[in-house]
């Protein structure tokens, strides 16, 4: 037999490996071993190989990596309807009962925590929103107008008012239809903001805030991605004004009802008791009034009168009277009768704030901490009541219901019947940010997938556009085809957007960005609030300024940061797809510094001053204590400071290993320690993990 093989200075007992060698046992035959003999006569002992600690058990098998984006399931853990008794059952459908009117009652106050929401924005920003579109001379950058609308839509929290506004400049001349176009594509981006600050409500459990926060931001890069694509093409060919222009004189619109505000009607009698506005200052701001910069959004009187009387008043000359019949002299001045209209204030408001004499910021700032407040406590109990609901059954039927396609060859038809009824549930409660922030909870929870969530999102996108259409419609015959060409542009601007990132599978970036975002998001859940600042204020305010500067400062500085961008983007997908065609060199990105190409140095960063926060010292304490310790090279927590938390050891974890690795030659941190007996009982010893590497 060939010698056993040994690994440098092992020395393992291979008699416990082996039974019927003959050299050091008795030849009697026992159990394991079998003596037959040969065709010489001689004795021959079968040799049995028994079972050993091989090296392999050290090396874990792959096991098959479960996708993260996989829907939970959620399992009903409690008694089954079979196992109960009739006081059991009955008890069970008054607690689904019970929990039914729950979740509708805390539906109801989200919903008017949004309206409030909103209506707080206005208070603290919307005086700066209408200051923004004042500016018409920047306004005919499209660049610059695009982000206008973003700003002035991520303030009042509504696309709704900024579009109403760009309508009256319209339809005032102080803007044309083609500086409309971008404002509305801004507005579009702008909009979306709010299911993604709904979405950061989930951040306790990292699995849910990522489905919560790729689903949310699907509807943002849908937004950004279109912008990027359809803005330069507007610019160059203005295909969207000629359409609806075309579109306007083909079909001779008259005015009709206003649109139905079915969710209005139940949300505005509770709203109404908090706050209410008078809409018209902002846009009157953004026509320049200057008596408007003075008067508080927060509306006084809610029941006025206007009456139209003939009065005689004076005139600097004959030119100016209203009619020769009716301008006459006495001498010394120039008399006409002109109607001069007298508003008669009759009833106040009845909302909580009528009597406040609070300046608008101190009145935002207050309601929009109680709304981000309620905000908050009704998305948690709207998760838990639905966690507790959709089990077992009704989940299996739920989401099989929602996330499945139909039969081949008909599986095509499931999504573009998703934008159908997203479009329909969104004309109903009159508010893409509402159906959008109402659908991220059900996403976080895993009852509709990132995928179904898309179209469904595009679907919004449709249903807000047609609502606005209803509204035009409803407007003066002084304001119907400026305002009903802008809805239009809307329309057509979504529809542009989804013919582009939906109908062929390979196009659908979003999704794959939403889901990269949400993974990244989910590990360092400081970044989802960095993205939400980065994007919606901090681009839109530098493009801004640089607008206020010029174009040649704007593209000076703009263009080198697009090609930049356009570089990193191509090279990490040659790294991604074709490295070989690289130099070694651009293979990866190690050859940058690690904050350049890696969160984990900020992650760093952010956990040490997050740390600071947490001990017992006065904050000036531990910032020094920090910083000398990071000038002088000691740990993060070094124990020399009364600041810094003490590490506690880590305990080693036991691996065990066979004992044919227990030796002095396999210990790297124990070189000298003698070497363990062949026989030692046990055949396995605790060792440091980095011993077992």
């Amino acid at each position: 037999m060939a010698p056993w093989p040994e690994l440098e200075n092992a020395q393992p007992n291979t008699n416990k490996y082996l039974e019927g060698v003959t050299s050091q046992q008795p030849t009697t035959p026992g159990k394991g071993k079998e003596i037959n003999k040969n065709d010489t006569g001689s004795p021959v002992t079968k040799i049995e190989l028994l079972p050993s600690n091989s090296t392999v058990a050290l090396i874990e098998e792959p096991t098959e990596v479960a996708d993260p984006w996989d829907l939970p399931e959620l399992r009903d853990t409690g008694i089954k309807w079979s196992e109960r008794d009739t006081k059991g059952k009955i008890l069970c459908v008054f607690q689904g009962i019970g929990k039914f009117i729950l979740l509708l009652g805390f539906l109801y106050f989200f919903v008017c925590s949004l309206d409030v929401l909103s209506s707080a924005f206005q208070l603290a920003g919307g005086k700066v929103a209408g200051q923004f579109f004042s500016n018409n001379s920047i306004m005919s950058n499209p660049v610059a107008g695009m982000v206008i609308g973003v700003l002035v839509t991520v303030l009042v929290q509504s696309s709704s008012t900024s579009s109403s506004i760009v309508v009256s400049m319209v339809a005032s001349s102080l803007l044309s239809v083609r500086a409309a176009i971008p404002i509305i594509m801004g507005a579009n981006i702008g909009t979306s903001i709010t299911n993604t600050i709904v979405a950061l409500m989930q951040a306790g459990d990292r699995n849910e805030f990522r489905r919560a926060f790729a689903g949310a931001t699907v509807h943002d890069f849908f937004n950004w991605l279109s912008v990027l694509v359809l803005l330069p093409l507007e610019a160059a060919t203005h295909y969207l004004e000629t359409l609806t222009d075309v579109v306007v004189e083909t079909f001779h619109f008259e005015n009709g009802e206003d649109a139905p505000a079915l969710l209005k009607v139940i949300t505005d009698p509770f709203t109404k008791l908090i706050i209410q506005l008078d809409k018209k200052v902002i846009s009157e701001i953004a026509m320049n009034e200057e008596a408007a910069k003075n008067k508080s959004l927060i509306k006084i009187w809610c029941k006025t009168l206007t009456s139209v009387t003939q009065m005689n008043v004076t005139v600097p000359s004959p030119e100016n009277c209203t009619s020769p019949s009716l301008c006459w002299s006495d001498g010394l001045y120039t008399w006409t009768i002109k109607n001069v209209t007298s508003k008669e204030n009759i009833a106040k408001c009845q909302h909580i704030f009528v009597n406040s004499n609070l300046p608008d910021i101190v009145v935002g700032t207050i309601l929009l901490l109680i709304s981000l407040l309620v905000l908050c406590g009704c998305l948690i109990m709207i998760v838990k009541l639905l966690g507790s609901v959709l089990r077992g059954q009704v989940a299996i039927v739920i989401k099989k219901t929602i996330n499945t396609d139909f039969p081949f060859p008909f599986a095509w038809v499931t999504g573009y019947l998703a934008i159908l009824v997203g479009a329909g549930m969104t004309f109903v409660v009159q508010s893409s940010s509402v159906f959008t922030s109402a659908m991220t909870p059900l996403i976080g929870i895993g009852v509709i997938s990132i995928e179904r969530a898309y179209p469904l999102t595009l679907g919004s996108n449709i249903g807000t556009t047609t609502t606005a259409i209803l509204a035009a419609l409803a407007s003066p015959g002084n304001t119907l085809r400026s305002s009903l060409q802008i809805a239009l542009c809307h329309f057509f601007f979504n529809i542009s957007g989804i013919m582009l990132w939906y109908p062929i599978p390979f196009t659908r970036l979003p999704i794959r960005l939403a889901k990269g975002l949400g993974i990244v998001s989910s590990k360092y859940r400081w970044f989802a609030v960095f993205y939400l600042i980065f994007f919606f204020f901090l681009i839109p305010l530098a493009v801004f300024g640089l607008s206020l500067a010029g174009w040649p400062v704007l593209v000076g500085v703009g263009v080198p940061i697009i090609f930049v961008i356009l570089l990193v983007v191509v090279l990490t997908l040659l790294q991604s797809r074709c490295p070989r065609i690289l130099p070694g060199r651009l293979q990866n990105w190690n050859f940058l510094p690690l904050w350049m190409h890696s969160l984990k140095p900020w992650d760093d960063l952010i956990s040490l001053f997050a740390g600071c926060c947490q001990n017992r010292c006065c904050l000036c304490c531990r910032l020094c204590c920090r910083t000398c310790c990071l000038l002088c090279g000691c740990p993060p927590c070094c124990r020399c400071s009364g600041c810094c938390q003490n590490l506690e050891e880590e305990p080693e974890l036991p691996i065990k290993v066979p004992e044919a690795f227990d030796n002095v030659a396999m210990s790297r941190e124990a070189p000298d320690e003698p070497p363990q007996a062949q026989g030692e009982a046990g055949g396995t010893r605790s060792i440091a993990s980095s011993t077992a590497l």
